[in-house]
């Protein structure tokens, strides 16, 4: 598929889907639809293992929606945005492959929503970070205020909405809303290699991790233990299984299906 604003690659088993919508990697309609249409299609390839968010302009990451396309937008218009970011939140939680953020830049409102998702973020040291949306009178539409609120706790989510500021690399790590920190330089290698770590463990037991996390942790514990209980049952019939149990006890390495 040819994409007018994005960049998508594999590598080594890694598929990249990169914003590329110069000069900022804002958004417009034709770019909300292709990035849940890039991810869908990795996600349906059996050869791509980790799948890694970034940009293809160094300075941006994203800085959200294009708010050109709120002007005078009708409440039809809203509602017909709002529920497609709400449908790709939906897409990204319920992906069964490891998702990876590679943040260059400058990265708020909804561009930012987006990887607050995503399983790893890993950010460059000079990044800005933020949700300004107070600024304009609206909220963070792309499930930031229910992903903040796990991420970072009641107050610490009310005080990151309620005054709009951006913060830097180690602010956004002492914050938790980013994972690691890399060199400007050096990001795209370092989260190519930590994908490629992923990418050779089994896929299986990967899913089953990402969606007992994922989904159990917006439940009850109780509810959550139903879930663990399905998905190690599931696991524990696969071939996967098998040949971890026997490399396990024959001292060699596993080979995963």
């Amino acid at each position: 598929m040819n994409y007018q604003y994005l960049k998508v690659r594999t590598k080594d088993r890694v598929g990249w889907i990169e914003y590329n919508r110069s000069p900022i990697n804002t958004f417009n309609w034709e770019m909300l639809h292709e990035v849940p249409a890039a991810l869908e299609t990795l996600l349906k390839d059996p050869k791509v293992r980790v799948i890694v968010f970034a940009s293809a302009i160094e300075k941006y990451f994203s800085t959200g929606a294009e708010i050109r396309v709120f002007d005078r937008i009708s409440m039809k218009g809203m509602e017909k945005w709002i529920s497609t970011c709400h449908t790709f939140v939906s897409q990204i939680r319920q992906a069964r492959k490891p998702l990876l953020a590679a943040i260059r830049g400058i990265a708020v409102g909804g561009g930012f929503e987006m990887v607050l998702h995503c399983d790893i973020r890993f950010a460059a040291a000079d990044v800005r970070l933020g949700h300004p949306e107070i600024n304009i009178a609206f909220i963070p539409s792309v499930g930031a205020t229910q992903a903040l609120v796990r991420l970072l706790g009641r107050p610490r989510a009310l005080r990151f909405l309620y005054e709009g500021n951006l913060v830097s690399a180690e602010e956004a790590l002492t914050l938790g809303l980013v994972d690691l920190i890399c060199s400007p330089e050096r990001i795209h290698e370092e989260v190519q290699a930590y994908a490629n770590s992923l990418a050779q463990k089994p896929a299986g037991a990967l899913a089953a991790i990402r969606r007992t996390i994922t989904e159990g942790g917006a439940i009850s514990f109780d509810e959550g233990l139903k879930i663990e209980f399905e998905s190690a049952m599931k696991l524990a019939g696969t071939k996967d299984f098998s040949e971890g149990i026997s490399a396990f006890l024959e001292k060699r390495e596993p080979t995963w299906a």
